[in-house]
């Protein structure tokens, strides 16, 4: 996962989440915990799944 991906589903996740506390206050702010933890993790299972990859590799020659 890139870093551009990795910062914006912590955004994301921290809105989502801040939402059980102001806004709606209901608890389906915390599904922001999925894109939260995705960021944190640096891997996203969805991603390996559908064959995504959002990370520059440098193509080295051996």
């Amino acid at each position: 996962m890139g870093p551009v991906d990795r910062a914006l589903r912590a955004i994301v996740g921290l809105i989502l989440i801040s939402l059980t506390v102001v806004g709606p206050q209901t608890l389906w702010g915390l599904v922001g915990l999925v894109p939260l933890l995705t960021a944190v993790a640096g891997f996203c299972p969805a991603y390996t799944l559908l064959g995504i990859k959002t990370c520059r590799t440098e193509n080295r020659m051996v």
